[in-house]
């Protein structure tokens, strides 16, 4: 019934973005050097520069417990991974840890059985993981005021055509930063450190096609090489939050195992940097003298009166329904995947009207999954914000995708739980059948569907197989099947 062929927004219909970066094989095209940046850096506090060593790793005997102190939306499993330990030793080792806890209170002292890995990467901290999602603290931020302190750089005059618009360079580090749910000044920053798109007021020939040097035909202009960057700062920030990234290979081959202790915005721009730059670079890019000096300059330190976290402990997720109406039976076309792009996170579930094969219209509705107010409605996307604030940024969302333009639910709309939302379609993406893709944040984070706060509509739950699209979803001894030709055992039927 609908076997789906990848999930983006940008496959708007057109060639140019039928190409876009994130749906294709991270390895292909070719990295460049970094532009040294233009902007002068001034001195930053001793303690973060190169001056002020950093802690050494020695190697541990078998088992001994280390000091760590939990950081914003760690989870036992994650933990246990990055210190090549298990969740049942951690649990031993800490009696005080409720053993079903989800996400552990940041700042929680811990005492962690570790078993030594070799080549551990740097323990120098780049940025908190609060200023790395489009979360609350991106609210205090105004990227349009930001760029008007540059009015002559080359990304201040930018114009692209790209999903249906003629987009300014400002619209379209928006636009990404929304999707992807990366904070906008981690763009920029990549943008001034790879390109100096902030103050130089033309580029070379072959990075205005290439801005941040990923070389590759299909990825020319800024909008596919911004998509590019942030699915691959993605991959490496929700890897590392699952304890699932183990190590990255630089371009001399040197294997490099973050230290255990690292946070997962400082591994998610360590694993970028280790691909889009030459080793030598990437050395340079990941210390204090590196990209964080510039981000520094540029938006004040991030760890000097940074953020407070913005996940909580212990968090939960509020009841929700199937999303579609009650009394149906929809197909489950698609157990965990990508919530935007591609890789990671596996934060989104599909779902199809059954009797609909391929790509054609169906009058049937999906439905909110709970009370909210749509925050964003937009070419095949609606964005349902939780709280009620209308920004997704805070709070809990639901995103439905692949909505038909056709009585698409308007922004600011109000809706209760069963309300209609929009029709499943296929737009906004190149499948094989009218489905809606929904997924989950939490104060911008993406939240794993399977994780340790599941993806529970009615009790349902589901469970990866470890590769995309392919799994199930349990409610006790039920059992669904996902499957994107619709077969008979992945109906389900809405009770609520």
């Amino acid at each position: 019934m609908n076997r789906k062929l990848f999930t983006n927004p940008f496959f708007a219909g057109f060639l140019l973005i039928t190409l876009i970066a994130c749906n294709l094989p991270l390895a292909r095209g070719r990295p460049a050097s970094p532009i040294p940046p233009t902007i002068p850096v001034t001195p930053l506090a001793p303690a973060y520069t190169t001056s002020t060593p950093l802690p050494t790793r020695t190697e541990y005997a078998p088992g001994t417990l280390v000091d760590y102190t939990a950081q914003s939306g760690d989870t036992l499993p994650a933990i246990a991974a990055h210190f090549n330990t298990t969740t049942e030793e951690i649990l031993a080792a800490n009696p005080d840890i409720p053993p079903n806890i989800t996400t552990l209170p940041a700042g929680f002292p811990m005492k962690i059985p570790i078993y030594y890995t070799p080549f551990w990467g740097t323990p120098f901290q780049i940025l908190p993981d609060a200023l790395f999602v489009n979360g609350p603290a991106a609210r205090e931020f105004d990227l349009e005021a930001f760029l008007a302190r540059y009015p002559n750089g080359w990304l201040s005059h930018y114009h692209e055509y790209a999903v249906k618009a003629t987009r300014s360079g400002a619209n379209i580090v928006e636009y990404i930063a929304t999707a992807y749910s990366i904070d906008p000044r981690v763009l920029l920053a990549l943008l001034e450190y790879q390109a100096g798109a902030l103050t130089r007021p033309t580029l070379p020939p072959e990075q205005m096609r290439y801005p941040l040097g990923y070389e590759d035909p299909p990825h020319r202009g800024l909008f596919l090489q911004l998509s590019y960057a942030a699915n691959l700062l993605n991959n490496g920030y929700y890897a590392w939050r699952i304890g699932k990234l183990p190590w990255f290979t630089l371009s001399d081959g040197t294997e490099v195992h973050p230290d255990p202790w690292q946070n997962a915005g400082t591994v998610a721009l360590q694993n970028y940097f280790a691909q889009m730059f030459p080793a030598e670079a990437y050395q340079e890019a990941i210390s204090p003298e590196g990209f964080f000096r510039l981000y520094a300059f540029l938006f004040g330190n991030p760890w000097e009166n940074p953020p407070p976290p913005h996940i909580p402990a212990d968090l939960h997720q509020p009841p929700m329904k199937l999303p579609f109406p009650k009394g149906e039976i929809w197909a489950f076309t698609g157990a965990p995947h990508t919530g935007w792009g591609r890789g990671q996170p596996f934060a989104a579930l599909d779902f199809a009207p059954r009797g609909v094969a391929g790509c054609h219209n169906t009058d049937q509705w999906t439905v909110a999954v709970a009370d909210g107010v749509v925050a964003r409605s937009t070419y095949a996307t609606v964005m349902l914000d939780l709280d009620g604030d209308r920004d997704e940024r805070t709070g809990w969302n639901v995103l439905y995708f692949h909505l038909a333009d056709n009585a698409r639910v308007p922004e600011g709309a109000f809706l209760k739980m069963g309300d209609p939302v929009g029709h499943p379609s296929c737009e906004g993406g190149r499948t094989t059948g009218t489905h809606v893709h929904i997924a989950r944040k939490y104060n911008g984070e993406w939240i794993i569907a399977d994780g340790v706060v599941p993806f529970d509509m009615e009790g349902w739950i589901p469970e990866s197989s470890g590769t995309a699209y392919k799994g199930v979803l349990r409610r006790g001894t039920g059992l669904v099947v996902a499957s994107d030709i619709g077969a008979a055992t992945s109906a389900i039927k809405s009770e609520r």
